[in-house]
């Protein structure tokens, strides 16, 4: 009998970049809909966060379809979100572009802000350093993956009990410069790099996170 294809929403909310987003998930696996719908993207299996451009425009663009409670309130129910790039940024309590601070969604503490290297964008491909035992990286050692970005998340600063699940976190350095470029914290999910532009591997992670759908 053939398994049935995770279903994964494909949040629309004005960010760029949806359809290479959309082709990626559907190549892994998945049945996709691209929506901007708070009840199809609560009803999927998985719920994608793509994002592409400036923070402030990319909240601007969430807000407007009601995004930051649909992840919230998908990810207080245990179902499953990956933020990619700026889609991984907003997820943070705030960004600071050109000296403008926005607010984010606030999924986890911390600041996006400019990253601190000589060549500004950090454009192509990179490897990461992903903990012991990642599910998002199983089958993916010292595999390359492809980064187009300003800015990013250059300290952690969540803590939590001893008794509690912690993140687990990957970095990246670039430059002289170190920042956050995943994060696997229980159902919520998230890349700095691209997955949809990361080829083969970028294929791979994609599948390890519909295994989990």
């Amino acid at each position: 009998m053939t398994q049935p294809r995770p279903s994964v929403a494909v949040l629309d909310y004005g960010s760029g970049n949806l359809r290479s987003a959309v082709r990626a998930v559907e190549r892994a696996g998945a049945e996709v809909v691209l929506t901007s719908d708070a009840a199809v993207a609560a009803e999927a299996d998985g719920l994608l966060v793509p994002g592409v451009g400036a923070f402030e425009s990319c909240m601007q663009g969430l807000r407007a379809v009601d995004g930051v409670r649909i992840i919230e309130r998908r990810l207080i129910a245990g179902r499953p979100v990956l933020g990619i790039c700026v889609g991984m940024q907003i997820l943070f309590a705030e960004g600071i572009e050109h000296g403008v601070r926005t607010e984010g969604c606030a999924e986890w503490p911390g600041v996006i802000e400019r990253l601190q290297a000589p060549i500004v964008p950090h454009m192509g491909w990179n490897t990461v350093a992903p903990h012991d035992g990642s599910r998002m990286f199983a089958g993916l050692a010292d595999e390359h993956f492809y980064f187009v970005h300003s800015y990013g998340l250059r300290d952690w600063v969540l803590t939590r009990p001893p008794a509690l699940v912690q993140a687990e976190v990957t970095w990246t350095e670039y430059g002289g410069d170190r920042f956050v470029a995943a994060v696997e914290d229980g159902p919520l999910w998230a890349t700095q790099f691209h997955p949809e532009k990361s080829g083969d591997a970028g294929m791979h992670l994609l599948q390890n996170w519909l295994a989990t759908l």
